[in-house]
C-alpha cells in the first residue's frame, strides 16, 4: 500500500473513531429498549446499503459455505455486542460503560497472534500500556462518583468479548468477501437476531415517538455507517488490532460529548485519562503503521568505478 493511500486509511480510521463516539449519546437520549435501538440501527443501515449491495449482487454466489457460517457468526456476535453494551448504559454512566473497552485490543491482539500469527512491536505495546492507564483512570474516577454499577460493568465486559469475536471473524472474512456484502450480511443477521430477542421479550416494534425514530436513523447513519461499517471496510487494509486500539479513542469523544450534551460531570482525572488515551492510541497506530508499511530504503548513487589500468 502506497504511503499516500496509507495516510488516507488512517484518516478514515479517525473519522470512524469520532463517529462511534456519538453512539452512547444517542442511546442515553432514547427511551426505547436497548435491543429495539440496536435492531432499528442495523436494519435502517441495511436499507441505506441496498443500492450498493445490488451492484455487488453477483458476489453472493461466490461466497463459500464455510464463509457463510462465519458471516452468520460474525453477525450474531455483533448483535450480542450491541444488546449488551447498550443495555449497560441503563445502569451506569458513559465513562463506566466504556472503560472495559480496554480489554478489546488486548483480546484482539491475543486472537490475532493465535489465529493469524500477527506479532506486535515493543513500541506498539508501550502505546497499549499508556492507553490502558488512561482507561483505568477513567474507571477510577467514575467509581468515585458511583460504586453501584457492577451489573452494567458486567454487561459492558460481555459486550466487549462479543465484539472481539466479531472483529476476528471479520479480519478473516474481509480478505475474501467485499465490504458491501460483508457489512450487509453481518448487519442483517445482527438485526434479525435482535428482532427475535425483541419478539421473545414482548417489546413493541412500532409504539415510539417521532423523536425515537429520528434517533434510530441517527444511530444508523453516524456510528454505524460512518463508524462500524467504515471499520469493517478498513479490515482489508489494516489489522483488527489497530482498529480495536482506535476504538479506545471512543471514550474520549463520548466523555466530552456527554459533558457538553448530557451534563455529565467532567473531572480532572477524566481529562488526564483522555490525554493518556490519545497519546497511547496515537503511539500504537504510528508504530503499527511503520511496522506494516515501512518506508522504502534510500537510494544511493553507486561510487564511480576506478580504472585498474
Amino acid at each position: 500500500m502506497s504511503s499516500r493511500k496509507t495516510s488516507h486509511v488512517y484518516a478514515l480510521l479517525i473519522v470512524g473513531m469520532i463517529a462511534i463516539s456519538f453512539s452512547a449519546i444517542f442511546v442515553k437520549w432514547s427511551n426505547a429498549p436497548a435491543s429495539i435501538i440496536g435492531m432499528y440501527r442495523l436494519l435502517i443501515t441495511n436499507i441505506v446499503l441496498l443500492p450498493w449491495v445490488w451492484a455487488y449482487r453477483s458476489e453472493w454466489r461466490s461466497v463459500q459455505r464455510n464463509d457463510w457460517v462465519r458471516l452468520f457468526l460474525s453477525g450474531f456476535f455483533l448483535g450480542l455486542h450491541f444488546l449488551l453494551w447498550m443495555e449497560s448504559l441503563r445502569y451506569t454512566t458513559v465513562a463506566s460503560s466504556t472503560v472495559l473497552l480496554a480489554l478489546e485490543p488486548i483480546l484482539v491482539m491475543a486472537g490475532s497472534f493465535w489465529f493469524f500469527k500477527q506479532k506486535t512491536t515493543a513500541p506498539a505495546l508501550v502505546g497499549v500500556g499508556i492507553a490502558l492507564c488512561g482507561m483505568m483512570l477513567i474507571g477510577w474516577g467514575d467509581m468515585a462518583v458511583s460504586g453501584q454499577a457492577l451489573y452494567g460493568d458486567i454487561l459492558s465486559m460481555l459486550g466487549t468479548i462479543a465484539v472481539v469475536i466479531h472483529m476476528l471473524l471479520g479480519q478473516d472474512l474481509r480478505q475474501r468477501v467485499s465490504s458491501y456484502v460483508y457489512n450487509f450480511t453481518v448487519f442483517l443477521v445482527a438485526g434479525l437476531a435482535l428482532a427475535a430477542y425483541n419478539l421473545s421479550a414482548g417489546y413493541s416494534f412500532t409504539a415510539y415517538e417521532p423523536k425515537e425514530w429520528i434517533l434510530f436513523a441517527c444511530m444508523a447513519i453516524i456510528p454505524t455507517v460512518l463508524g462500524h461499517m467504515l471499520f469493517n471496510w478498513l479490515l482489508k487494509y489494516i489489522s483488527a488490532t489497530s482498529i480495536s486500539m482506535s476504538v479506545l479513542g471512543e471514550p474520549v469523544g463520548s466523555i466530552i460529548l456527554a459533558w457538553l450534551l448530557l451534563g455529565e460531570t467532567l473531572v480532572m482525572t477524566q481529562l488526564i485519562a483522555c490525554l493518556l488515551l490519545i497519546i497511547g492510541v496515537w503511539a500504537f497506530l504510528m508504530s503499527d503503521r511503520r511496522a506494516h508499511h515501512p518506508s522504502p530504503p534510500a537510494i544511493t548513487e553507486a561510487a564511480p568505478s576506478r580504472s585498474v589500468l
